[in-house]
């Protein structure tokens, strides 16, 4: 009767490589608000603040640099067609993995993730593609970026 008794209680799960139960290492399917997030990497920005706000800023800035990407012109006229090729193939490696990247911090599904993405692609299409700062007449025929 003491074996029966033994079998009815139950340890917790074991710890993993990280030193967390499987229950602290459980991801938010909703929208949270708080410092405490991981994004992008294991572990990081953790819980301090500073760290959080740096993670803020990187996010920004990769939103900024997506929108930059996809309207600038690094391609100069009379470029081979194999070297303005592997020009654009560059830039959109680079502005897809960046994007990529967002949209992987954004998983985390931390509120301040979600406004500063939004907010770097907002201000990133306002300084490069919107009219504010490239006039008020666009043709159309002009080619506005080396990236479709």
């Amino acid at each position: 009767m003491d074996q029966d008794h033994d079998h009815m209680h139950m340890s917790p799960p074991p710890a993993n490589s990280t030193g967390m139960s499987p229950m602290e290492m459980m991801m938010h399917m909703t929208f949270y608000w708080g410092k405490e997030a991981e994004i992008l990497f294991s572990g990081w920005p953790g819980a301090r603040s500073g760290m959080y706000a740096l993670a803020l800023i990187v996010v920004f800035v990769m939103g900024i640099i997506v929108e930059w990407l996809s309207y600038c012109r690094l391609i100069k006229p009379g470029s081979t067609h194999v070297a303005a090729g592997l020009v654009q193939t560059l830039l959109h490696a680079i502005r897809i993995g960046l994007a990529y990247m967002v949209m992987l911090a954004l998983m985390s599904f931390n509120g301040g993730v979600f406004l500063v993405a939004v907010a770097g692609h907002a201000v990133g299409f306002l300084f490069f593609g919107s009219r504010v700062c490239r006039g008020s007449k666009m043709v159309s025929l002009e080619k506005t970026s080396d990236l479709p």
